[in-house]
């Protein structure tokens, strides 16, 4: 799919009630009167991209000790990203939170946007893993049953980097450069997507002969971004079942391209 072929090219979102997720000064209250969920820690999994630390930090390898310090920097960083939003937050209060020194900060990062776009790689990361793991979907229970596993693993890597992926839909926050990265993953996403669920059953042609589907991509789109607002609100806490949304989500999914 081109990238003129997007819907508006440019799917900046608002959150329910007109506020933009990222930007929010105070976690939203749930239709519960819960507040949102926190963001996750980051470094639960091994080999993290953002372990590295940001620009200052390329040239060198890090000891353990320094690993740490990236850790405990990015994950002060995450969770002022989350409370206070992007253009809110300062080096300042992510340095107060992690309970260290301007001098550290520097030493790994350049700047709160350097913090940010190592937080974004492992986002990035973890999505293009799911992107290539989208199944071959086949017509009957068990193409079904491999769409659904895809679609739950989708919902955890959204739900481990949703702070993050709200504010990259935002590229009046954080540059047309980083959020033009997002965009360019989606694009992806949607083509392994309509490969994925059209691969086993060759389309019809508006002339009747079997080819690709030309509007397969764009469905796929459409698709990504009902999963992607669904799993916003899970992210923020609304009290939706959610293996019932998983199952909800797949037969909408697999009847958008499987209908009889």
């Amino acid at each position: 799919m081109s990238r003129e072929a997007a819907p508006g090219a440019a799917p900046r979102r608002s959150a329910p009630g007109g506020s933009a997720p990222g930007a929010k000064t105070v976690p939203p209250a749930s239709k519960n009167g819960g507040t949102a969920a926190k963001p996750r820690a980051v470094g639960g999994r091994a080999k993290r991209p953002s372990l590295g630390g940001g620009i200052p930090a390329q040239d060198r390898e890090l000891r353990a000790q320094g690993r740490q310090t990236v850790q405990r920097l990015l994950e002060a960083g995450l969770a002022e990203f989350y409370e206070r939003g992007f253009q809110a937050v300062r080096v300042d209060d992510v340095v107060r939170r992690a309970k260290t020194s301007h001098g550290t900060f520097y030493l790994y990062f350049k700047n709160k946007d350097d913090l940010f776009k190592a937080l974004l790689r492992d986002a990035l990361h973890d999505m293009d893993a799911i992107t290539g793991a989208f199944p071959l979907v086949t017509r009957d229970d068990a193409g079904r049953a491999a769409l659904r596993e895809w679609v739950s693993s989708f919902c955890d890597t959204y739900g481990a980097h949703a702070a993050v992926i709200g504010i990259l839909s935002q590229a009046e926050l954080v540059g047309e450069e980083v959020w033009g990265d997002g965009l360019q993953l989606l694009f992806k996403l949607a083509e392994a997507m309509a490969r994925g669920m059209t691969a086993s059953a060759p389309a019809q042609s508006p002339n009747g002969k079997e080819g690709r589907d030309e509007h397969a991509e764009l469905t796929a789109f459409a698709l990504l971004m009902m999963l992607e607002r669904v799993n916003y609100l899970l992210s923020e806490e609304i009290r939706l079942p959610r293996e019932e949304m998983v199952d909800r989500l797949t037969a909408i999914v697999f009847a958008a391209f499987h209908s009889p």
